[in-house]
């Protein structure tokens, strides 16, 4: 994702987090940085599943 691409918001974390320059970092600190990355976007898919669900489980109850 190139930084440019987003939309500008001062308060918001996400765009900071992508417009953070990575070249000072290490590998060590980048795998580290990956690694909660890939958490992060693990916790969010579980959570976009549940909301999924839970909205099909409510539209089959209704259509009842």
């Amino acid at each position: 994702m190139d930084p440019d691409d987003t939309p500008s918001r001062p308060d918001d974390l996400l765009d900071a987090l992508v417009r953070q320059d990575l070249d000072p970092l290490s590998v060590a600190e980048l795998d580290a940085r990956i690694t909660v990355l890939q958490g992060e976007i693990a916790r969010c898919q579980l959570r976009k599943d549940r909301a999924v669900n839970h909205r099909a489980t409510a539209d089959e109850l209704f259509r009842r």
